[in-house]
């Protein structure tokens, strides 16, 4: 039995734009495929949806609250919507699910985007706001705080350096702006959380390749550069791990998913190797599959677990495991077609919700708090 440490968190992840539905904000503005509609119709059904978590054995659920929901015009907080995640935060409680809450998932209010977003010189003030508001009105009931997710390696380089996501830019110049003011707001804003409530504990979701070869080049950019910049303002590390490159040769893959990404368990093991230095307890806050079959999602969770449970071993503070996505969902630009979900929504039959095969085995670890071998 490869036992996980004592008080380890099992749970899984979703982010409010992805599921909720029912959202007006700068990716609804875009239309087409980037308008997600009722999505999963979360925002109604989280009760139940929680109450699948929970079948589960986890024993903590991430979430984040929707910015364009709370502040739909500048300066005016909208008090159903703070009740609504008030009450969506005491469901997880009722249950037993700590909440790990992000402040932050790359949509942005429509009010905001039309300002500049993140390139406006006043951003950070602006979601500071945001963020007083909703840590005055959560801080009895919310311990962990997830500041930004992905915030340079994915959100910066899709909106401004590829030009794939909102607001479609393609300027390198644009990139490093942005990039910057994500750090600073991350530095201002966990100043402001401590001061709200000083026993808080906050940190970042950071999404990691691992890169072997000559592309360990690329790590220090990638990987790095956030965390070394931002490392006095973090009480943990948010992991989040998909896949690894390599030039063909080092990285051995098993196997290819839905989305054509390798299948590298071994790149979580480098991963957290890697962010030792930091010395901060680690979450792995995002590690999922797209597995439409359901055929490689079980294998994919046990292998990756084999893997966190070697760091463990080797003395790396994991202290948590957050698989993506408790739901099917919007997957961003691409739409509903990849299937991360523990559970199935069938978007053809009143998005009703179906346990997959692979959410039975991880009840089983969560319930055990490790893997049999």
């Amino acid at each position: 039995m490869l036992r996980f440490p004592k008080n380890f968190y099992w749970g899984t992840a979703t982010s409010a734009y992805q599921v909720e539905g029912g959202i007006k904000n700068d990716w609804s503005a875009a239309g087409g495929k980037y308008d997600a509609g009722i999505a999963c119709d979360h925002y109604h059904r989280f009760e139940e949806d929680f109450d699948l978590a929970k079948q589960m054995n986890n024993n903590a659920h991430r979430f984040s609250i929707e910015w364009a929901r709370i502040e739909p015009e500048e300066g005016k907080f909208d008090e159903k919507e703070i009740e609504h995640y008030r009450e969506v935060i005491l469901a997880l409680k009722q249950r037993g699910l700590e909440p790990f809450v992000s402040l932050w998932h790359f949509a942005l209010p429509v009010w905001f985007a039309k300002k500049g977003g993140w390139l406006n010189k006043d951003a950070p003030k602006y979601f500071e706001k945001f963020v007083e508001k909703i840590v005055s009105e959560y801080k009895d009931l919310v311990k962990f705080w997830i500041i930004l997710n992905e915030p340079n390696n994915i959100y910066a380089a899709q909106s401004f350096l590829t030009g794939q996501w909102p607001p479609f830019a393609r300027n390198w110049f644009k990139f490093r702006k942005v990039s910057k003011q994500l750090i600073e707001t991350h530095k201002e804003v966990y100043k402001l959380i401590h001061e709200i409530s000083p026993d808080a504990f906050v940190g970042i979701a950071q999404n990691h390749h691992y890169f072997k070869g000559i592309l360990k080049i690329v790590n220090t950019i990638w990987n790095e550069e956030f965390l070394n910049k931002t490392e006095n303002n973090q009480d943990f590390i948010g992991l989040n791990y998909y896949s690894s490159f390599s030039i063909k040769g080092y990285l051995k893959s098993q196997g290819i998913n839905d989305m054509g990404w390798g299948i590298h368990p071994q790149g979580i093991y480098g991963a957290l190797m890697k962010l030792k230095r930091y010395n901060k307890p680690i979450y792995i806050i995002e590690n999922g599959i797209p597995d439409n079959k359901d055929d490689k999602r079980a294998k994919f969770i046990i292998e990756h677990l084999k893997c966190v449970y070697r760091a463990i071993q080797e003395g790396i503070d994991v202290r948590g495991y957050f698989y993506w996505s408790l739901l099917d969902n919007f997957e961003w630009s691409f739409g509903f077609r990849p299937r991360f979900g523990l559970i199935e929504i069938d978007y053809n039959n009143n998005l009703k919700r179906i346990p997959r095969p692979s959410s039975k085995i991880y009840a089983e670890i969560c319930k055990n708090n490790g893997l049999n071998t």
